[in-house]
């Protein structure tokens, strides 16, 4: 299989990798770079459990070919926090009882963030919209919707 010289940063750190032309932005994340946050759920963009940010959109990384990322930027769930402290989402996830087996929880998160860095005041049909990629199995979502409104309440405070 062929291979390519990329260029991307990931969570704010600059890289250069060889990957192969057939591997997937999600196999990259979890086998080369051993970021591990991100789950390999469906693998056919159904269930959201690799959802990364690429240039601050949410994506299926199962979906994204390494290649692809070439000179973008890389947001995984190990990149959100600062130092020791949480993000506003995790925070509100953590509180508001939205993380239970915690599969689903970084493609939440980043969804939601995603969403919230562009409309901290977003209502529960447009939280409902941003996290429709992403299924989970143990919460019921309402404790995930409660936990990304208070979340944009925070970060709208700041």
């Amino acid at each position: 299989m062929k291979k390519h010289h990329i260029n991307l940063t990931v969570n704010g750190k600059e890289l250069e990798l060889l990957v192969s032309s057939n591997h997937t932005l999600a196999q990259v994340l979890r086998k080369d770079l051993k970021l591990t946050g991100l789950k390999q759920g469906c693998e056919v963009g159904d269930c959201g459990s690799c959802t990364v940010l690429l240039d601050g959109s949410p994506v299926n990384s199962c979906l994204v070919l390494a290649v692809q990322a070439q000179g973008r930027e890389v947001t995984t769930i190990e990149g959100l926090a600062q130092g020791n402290e949480m993000h506003p989402v995790q925070e509100a996830m953590v509180e508001h009882g939205g993380i239970q087996c915690g599969f689903c929880s970084p493609g939440m998160i980043l969804s939601a963030k995603a969403l919230l860095d562009k409309k901290p005041d977003a209502g529960r049909e447009e939280i409902k919209r941003a996290l429709s990629g992403n299924l989970c199995r143990c919460t019921g979502y309402q404790k995930i919707l409660e936990a990304v409104e208070d979340a944009g309440r925070r970060m709208g405070r700041s």
